[in-house]
């Protein structure tokens, strides 16, 4: 299960929308685990794996079938900043190919 999106996250998007009377926007990506190497030097031991085949597996055990790219984020990142996401704010997107099942 992959955690809730951390409390600092949402508290900025939160307090950045209080500026939404000066036509300010605020919107924010919620951390993903995917690749990152920390994480999976984490996850590897609690199921017995190395880090070398929780990387390969992790993927199948999170119900998604591949880890994003930097660039996926990226383009995220940058519909959030562009004209056509001028009426979203105060959202916390999460990219996470599916790993949290919600609606």
């Amino acid at each position: 299960m992959a955690p809730a999106v951390p409390t600092s996250v949402t508290a900025r998007s939160k307090a950045a929308a209080r500026l939404g009377r000066t036509g300010a926007r605020a919107s924010a990506r919620a951390p993903v685990l995917g690749r990152r190497r920390s994480y999976l030097e984490h996850w590897a031991p609690l199921h017995d794996m190395t880090v070398e085949q929780a990387t390969a597996n992790f993927p199948k055990e999170a119900g998604i079938a591949r880890y994003g790219e930097p660039e996926e984020i990226a383009e995220l990142m940058a519909f959030l900043v562009s004209p056509a996401a001028r009426w979203m704010t105060r959202s916390t997107l999460r990219m996470d190919g599916g790993e949290v099942k919600s609606v």
